[in-house]
């Protein structure tokens, strides 16, 4: 293994049987790479996705604990962008805009959204690392595949994706 970026041919990707050393594998790892970039970019969109579905779904739930900043009475909401955006009221006193002591701020644990999505976040983390062994290896044809995979994959699923959490490690 060269311990500097270079173009040549005889890195091991992976597995110690992968070892692409003509350019025309060389090329084929790249392709590899660069689609399975755009896949790990697709896999945090659908996780935004589901997180806002899941926020969605806890929200309207029937558990009057939750307390919705955007389900009080004293504010007005509007939706700009897939973000919802509130409002509270100028006229309403400052003791109604509190949140009570006893309301929950944060969701509870539902086994059906929150182990689903520990899995993601495990998944999308094997798919980072693995990304990073390949770029280890120093072969700039792959780190280039990379980079512009994941900035296409962006392009096409980052508004998808959790703004809150960009699943950058």
């Amino acid at each position: 293994m060269i311990p500097w970026l270079h173009f040549t041919s005889g890195d091991k990707l992976l597995f110690e049987a992968w070892q692409p050393s003509s350019k025309g594998a060389i090329a084929g790892a790249c392709i590899g790479l660069l689609l399975f970039a755009i896949f790990e970019r697709w896999v945090n969109g659908m996780r935004g996705v589901l997180e806002a579905r899941w926020k969605k779904q806890c929200c309207h739930s029937s558990d009057p604990s939750f307390q919705n900043p955007s389900n009080s009475p004293d504010s007005k909401s509007a939706v700009l962008d897939g973000v919802e955006e509130v409002e509270v009221n100028p006229l309403a006193t400052k003791a109604a805009r509190r949140p009570q002591r006893s309301s929950r701020m944060i969701p509870p644990f539902i086994p059906s959204h929150d182990v689903p999505r520990g899995a993601l976040f495990a998944f999308q983390a094997l798919l980072f690392y693995v990304l990073m062994l390949a770029v280890m290896t120093f072969q700039a044809g792959y780190l280039i595949s990379i980079v512009v995979g994941l900035a296409i994959g962006e392009v096409l699923f980052g508004r998808f994706g959790s703004r809150s959490h960009p699943g950058h490690h």
